[in-house]
């Protein structure tokens, strides 16, 4: 639970509550004033499955997830979020439930990034729902990812790289994830034409490193971090970004909206944690946990 309360902070939440008394009372009002609730019965176990929603301002919020049963609700547990209309990704997605037996955590093969994205499950009970009767793997799903910025810095662009130049972007990062595919399906063409690319980039790197810093050669990435599955080190360029506040603290926070490895997603971040000033054609560098939903 830690590491959630970390990320409270993203969504202005920096420094309160401070005591976990305090933190009881706020998910309390939450319960009980909450703006969405969603319900799933689960007839095996005779309880009902309850996801509760409040916001705190525009795109942000806090969810409580819990059951239901003849003696009342149970709180199992609690994230905060971040909403977004983008559709990040179309790549196959596994789900899996974690230990605490109340959250999900899903798994996007996603091959312009050419690893598979984890990412935490932002709507467990429309994942419940719609499960009871097909599997995620049965039908083609869209995912939007979502990430909590713990901590986070505006770096200049490279040159020449701007939001509205990535038509050969784009073609290579397509022309990479059908390589990444076949090569999966055993593609033996693939598999040489990967390594290739890979030693000429080896190549290139190992080349201008010598005279450049590492963020003049590389413009995007997302790579794992920490010990938790879910969590990443983002590096992309700013498309949009808005600045709002959270409507009970009145703390500041920066949403962008990125471009990372032709993946486009949003990202909150804590003005008192960014360094810097966003703007388009930017680039974000922070420490995230991503999220995701799934498009039913």
């Amino acid at each position: 639970m830690r590491a959630i309360n970390q990320f409270l902070r993203a969504i202005g939440f920096a420094g309160t509550p401070t005591l976990e008394s305090e933190m009881e009372v706020l998910l309390d009002n939450i319960t009980h004033a909450c703006d969405n609730r969603k319900a799933v019965r689960n007839e095996e176990k005779n309880t009902v499955f309850l996801e509760i929603s409040k916001s705190f301002g525009p795109n942000i919020g806090i969810r409580v997830v819990g059951e239901m049963d003849g003696r009342g609700f149970h709180r199992l547990g609690y994230f905060p979020y971040l909403e977004s209309q983008v559709e990040s990704s179309t790549a196959p997605v596994n789900m899996d439930c974690r230990w605490d037996g109340c959250s999900f955590v899903g798994m996007a093969d996603e091959g312009r990034v050419g690893v598979s994205l984890i990412f935490y499950l932002q709507n467990p009970a429309d994942f419940c729902r719609e499960t009871k009767f097909w599997s995620v793997a049965d039908r083609p799903v869209t995912t939007t990812l979502t990430g909590l910025a713990a901590s986070g810095m505006i770096l200049l662009p490279m040159k020449g790289n701007h939001p509205e130049s990535g038509d050969d972007r784009a073609a290579f990062y397509t022309r990479h994830d059908k390589l990444v595919t076949a090569a999966r399906n055993g593609s033996q063409e693939a598999i040489e034409s990967l390594t290739m690319e890979d030693m000429d980039t080896y190549a290139m790197i190992s080349r201008r490193i010598q005279n450049e810093d590492i963020l003049s050669i590389v413009d995007s990435y997302l790579m794992p971090y920490s010990m938790e599955c879910d969590q990443y080190q983002v590096l992309g360029t700013i498309l949009f970004y808005t600045k709002v506040q959270n409507a009970v603290t009145g703390q500041d926070l920066w949403q962008l909206t990125l471009s990372v490895n032709d993946i486009t997603m949003d990202v909150c971040v804590n003005s008192q944690d960014l360094i810097g000033e966003p703007m388009e054609g930017r680039r974000f560098k922070g420490n995230i946990w991503m999220q995701g939903k799934l498009n039913f």
